[in-house]
């Protein structure tokens, strides 16, 4: 299966998008919560943000929560879609059901 993500053209290509279906319950669960990671969504990828410095204190800039799909609210913040391409924020898989 060929995935194209026609908004992350030069950030992340085909070939490095993992296999791995993150469902919906399992993003909702990575909150950090009990030892879990923290995990944020955004346009159908699941991302590790648990080193991320921005997310040390588990709420990024006192707006976001872990466990997310921050799709819709990355048009108001001041930066784009460079920010997964930090040190500390890893690409786990595909959004699924």
């Amino acid at each position: 299966m060929i995935l194209t993500y026609p908004l992350l053209k030069g950030i992340i290509t085909a070939m490095e998008l993992p296999g791995r279906l993150v469902s919906i319950p399992e993003l909702r669960r990575n909150t950090g919560e009990r030892g879990a990671r923290m995990y944020v969504a955004y346009l159908g990828l699941v991302y590790d943000v648990t080193d991320c410095p921005h997310w040390k204190s588990g709420l990024h800039e006192q707006l976001h929560f872990p466990g997310q799909d921050l799709s819709n609210e990355m048009g108001t913040a001041p930066h784009k879609m460079e920010v997964f391409q930090r040190p500390g924020v890893i690409l786990v898989g595909r959004l699924g059901n």
